[in-house]
């Protein structure tokens, strides 16, 4: 079933398109690679060592689904070996402010495990 697009921008509306965008910035790795991210370009392998715990696969399908969404440039360097970066669009920057704030309050408020016995 295709969604029409919402005429309230409701994202608790059933129909709301809005909701396609919600549901890829509300994932885990896109939100924590779209912090990686917000410091400039780049390649694979600084987006895996900062995102402690990502696999290669998950990343690469977190990557792609950010470019079809447009929220994240591929760029192929003509090199040998060939180098590539990634990079936040101008769309996906204005959703890093709110998303850094989550991040920030997350790290303030997790639970931590009581020490006592």
């Amino acid at each position: 079933m295709k969604k029409s697009p919402c005429k309230r921008n409701d994202a608790y509306a059933a129909m709301c398109t809005c909701r396609d965008m919600l549901d890829v910035l509300a994932q885990r790795w896109t939100a924590l690679a779209i912090g990686a991210m917000e410091e400039g370009p780049q390649r694979f392998g600084q987006l895996r060592s900062r995102l402690e715990g990502i696999s290669p696969k998950v990343l690469t399908q977190t990557l792609r689904r950010l470019e079809d969404k447009g929220l994240v440039i591929r760029t192929v360097y003509a090199e040998v070996p060939a180098r590539v970066e990634y990079e936040l669009t101008p769309l996906v920057r204005s959703a890093a402010e709110p998303l850094s704030a989550l991040r920030t309050w997350a790290e303030m408020n997790s639970v931590r495990p009581s020490t006592s016995v």
